[in-house]
């Protein structure tokens, strides 16, 4: 029996007429062309569905998609975000013996002394939202942010922190935010993945790619890294010798091995493997016109500080908003360099040049544009930093530890309140006074964002029905615009 007999059997005859022809005739990689044409015209065989079709919410959303400025390490929201005059006052005092009782820290005795804010705060815009003085950019547009300082968690090491915050558990193993947000709206990303992942400071997040995983999703949820310079993805342009007409048949052969086993057995991680090799054929078209930001105008470059051809967190924001823009539902920018144990006045400096007018020109971009108001940007970390100072024995003693109990992020845009802050932490930041906010509120509050009732976008695994937010979450009404 040959190949195509084998084939041919194993087809019903709903799949005969499209799927045998393409897979026969020697069109090639124009088969998957074809086949992306007929599924724009309402002709997409409906045996193997696209995971990643866009779908609609359970309700009316006002964001549909996600730049998530992930800050890893942990920045400190007692020099960023929350002055606290009375911890300046008490500066070089030992903390009062009640605050600390059942407190354990990840370093240090929590009976340090208390170490007062580093740097200057004022307040800016029209809101009035207080900041420090390494923020400068930010200031500039203060008005269109919502500040939560009143943020709390359940994990005091990077690891399990960065794992929580991403999603909803500090195990190994669950789907990510991106993973679930794609689950429930795909992408309207045609030529390029539908969940964006870059990495820049000094190493990659101490969760490592769980934190963008799709856990017990299909792995087509999954995030894809890009690098900042050349070939988003490794091996994606041709190795030499090797021409258009070698890749041609060589697809070809791979796709339709892949699809007679898929009609075999009906395992979907098959599809995944089909999709991914489209895919990456389709991103060698999009992909080098997508990383070419010296297409930009000057304005735009000058607005972000990014300069083509060197990579850093300010090229890596405009790549994300020419990502949004051709569709990708979910960006996700680490930089990790925010872990201040020592030298903390000179490396938050340090962080805040990197990042500061970065972020804030990725506003200002996407509100010029009129992005803004459905795209969701949020800024933050796994947690805070203590109040009580971290001493190094051959630096400066301006370290902070690792603190859960309080500490401050940003969103902007996608239908929160701009000009607002919510929450406030005690005189010392160090516990939550006023609005408590559990990093399961404020997934709950992104999926409603998004059109979503965070206990009902679930899916069943191992018997049970699994959620981002786990058992608990509170949307946070007042975040909302």
């Amino acid at each position: 029996m040959s190949c195509s007999d084998h084939l041919y059997r194993h087809l019903s005859p709903k799949q005969v007429s499209r799927r045998w022809f393409l897979q026969q005739c020697s069109v090639g990689l124009g088969s998957i062309a074809f086949a992306q044409l007929l599924a724009e015209r309402g002709y997409a065989d409906t045996t193997r569905p696209d995971p990643l079709a866009p779908k609609q919410p359970q309700f009316p959303p006002k964001a549909k998609r996600v730049i998530f400025l992930f800050m890893a390490g942990a920045p400190s929201h007692l020099e960023l975000f929350d002055y606290k005059p009375q911890l300046a006052k008490f500066d070089g005092t030992l903390p009062p013996p009640e605050l600390l009782k059942g407190y354990r820290a990840a370093f240090i005795n929590p009976n340090s002394r208390l170490m007062g804010p580093k740097f200057k705060f004022a307040r800016y815009g029209k809101s009035g939202i207080e900041l420090s003085e390494l923020l400068p950019h930010l200031a500039k547009t203060v008005d269109d942010i919502t500040v939560v300082k009143s943020l709390v968690t359940d994990a005091f090491n990077h690891a399990p922190g960065q794992l929580l915050m991403n999603t909803g558990t500090m195990q190994f193993g669950r789907p990510s935010m991106g993973a679930w947000t794609l689950y429930g709206l795909g992408s309207e990303a045609k030529d390029l993945p539908a969940f964006v992942v870059f990495s820049s400071g000094k190493k990659g997040p101490s969760g490592g790619n769980s934190c963008w995983g799709s856990g017990f999703l299909p792995t087509v949820y999954q995030g894809v890294e890009f690098r900042s310079s050349g070939d988003p993805v490794l091996y994606l342009s041709n190795p030499k010798g090797v021409d258009q007409d070698e890749q041609r048949d060589t697809l070809e052969a791979v796709n339709k091995l892949n699809k007679m086993h898929e009609n075999i057995v009906g395992d979907p991680e098959i599809e995944t493997r089909i999709n991914s090799f489209e895919m990456a054929f389709r991103m060698q078209s999009s992909a080098p016109e997508l990383m070419d930001i010296s297409k930009e105008s000057k304005e735009t470059l000058a607005l972000y500080g990014a300069v083509p051809g060197k990579p850093s967190f300010a090229n890596n924001c405009l790549l994300a908003r020419r990502l949004v823009e051709r569709g990708v539902r979910f960006v996700q920018l680490y930089h990790e360099a925010w872990d201040q144990h020592d030298h903390l006045v000179e490396d938050i400096s340090e962080n805040c040049r990197d990042t500061d007018q970065a972020c804030a020109g990725l506003i200002q971009d996407l509100k010029q544009r009129g992005m803004l108001e459905d795209t969701l940007v949020i800024w933050g970390g796994e947690f805070g930093r203590t109040p009580m100072v971290q001493a190094s024995a051959s630096g400066p003693a301006d370290g902070r530890d690792h603190h859960p109990n309080a500490f401050s992020m940003w969103l902007a845009g996608g239908g929160v309140k701009g000009g607002f802050s919510i929450g406030e932490s005690d005189d010392l930041g160090f516990n939550v006074a006023e609005d408590r906010v559990h990093v399961h509120d404020l997934h709950a509050t992104i999926l409603k964002l998004l059109g979503f009732d965070h206990t009902k976008l679930t899916f069943k695994f191992q018997g049970r029905n699994f959620r981002l937010t786990d058992v608990s979450g509170t949307v946070v009404d007042k975040m909302l615009a």
